[in-house]
C-alpha cells in the first residue's frame, strides 16, 4: 500500500504515513465534507445520461449478483486540484464507507471507481479484503481498457469496458463454487 499523498510504502495497519503524516482525518479536514453521491453510480458532474445511468447500474448488479461480497460504487466527480487524485480517492473510499460499518478490515469488499473528467484522472481503490488479490499494476491495466473510449468523452462506454475487464479479473480470483463450506462468488 502507498501513501496516497506522497506515494511511501505504507504498512497496511499504519496510523499515519511516515513521510508526511497523512491520516484519514487529517485528509478529510484538508478536503472537506463528502458531496452527496447517488448509489452504486454517482455523477456529480451531470456528463452521464439517465440511459447511461440505467444500463451501468444493470451491469453492475449484474456483477455483484455473481459476487454478492462485493459492493462496487462508480463515482464521476470533479476534485479541486490543489491536491493529488490519489489523496483524493482514498479520502472519498474511507469518508464513502461504501461497504458500511460491519464490513472493515478483511471483510470490507468494497471497490471503488473514481473518475474525474477535468483533471483526465481515473483510479480503482478496493478495500482490504480486495487488495491482496487485486494488484495495482492489473487495477491500471483495467483502467487503460477504458482510455480510448474517455479521450473521446465516452464516459458511460469507458466506464463499462472497466466493469467487463473487472467481471473477468473477479471471475479468476474467486473461490470455485464446488469449494466446501463456500458460497458462489467468495474470495
Amino acid at each position: 500500500m502507498l501513501c496516497p499523498f506522497c506515494q511511501t510504502t505504507l504498512k497496511a495497519d499504519a496510523p499515519e504515513c511516515p513521510a508526511c503524516r497523512l491520516t484519514f482525518p487529517r485528509t478529510s479536514a484538508l478536503v472537506g465534507a463528502l458531496p452527496r453521491l447517488g448509489a452504486v453510480v454517482a455523477d456529480t458532474t451531470h456528463q452521464l445520461s439517465a440511459q447511461d445511468l440505467v444500463r451501468l447500474k444493470k451491469r453492475i448488479h449484474s456483477i455483484q449478483r455473481r459476487f454478492p461480497q462485493l459492493v462496487l460504487q462508480v463515482v464521476m466527480h470533479v476534485f479541486p486540484p490543489d491536491h493529488p487524485f490519489s489523496m483524493h480517492v482514498f479520502w472519498l473510499f474511507n469518508a464513502g464507507n461504501f461497504a458500511g460499518d460491519s464490513k472493515r478490515g478483511k471483510e470490507n469488499h468494497a471497490l471503488l471507481i473514481a473518475l474525474d473528467p477535468n483533471r483526465s484522472e481515473a483510479a480503482i481503490m478496493p478495500g482490504y479484503g480486495l487488495e491482496a488479490f487485486l494488484k495495482p499494476e492489473t487495477l491500471d491495466h483495467l483502467l487503460e481498457l477504458a482510455g480510448p473510449a474517455w479521450q473521446g468523452s465516452q464516459w458511460a462506454s469507458g466506464i463499462l469496458h472497466v466493469l467487463d475487464g473487472l467481471d473477468q479479473l473477479l471471475e479468476s480470483i474467486a473461490i470455485p463454487e464446488k469449494a466446501t463450506g463456500t458460497t458462489p462468488g467468495d474470495f
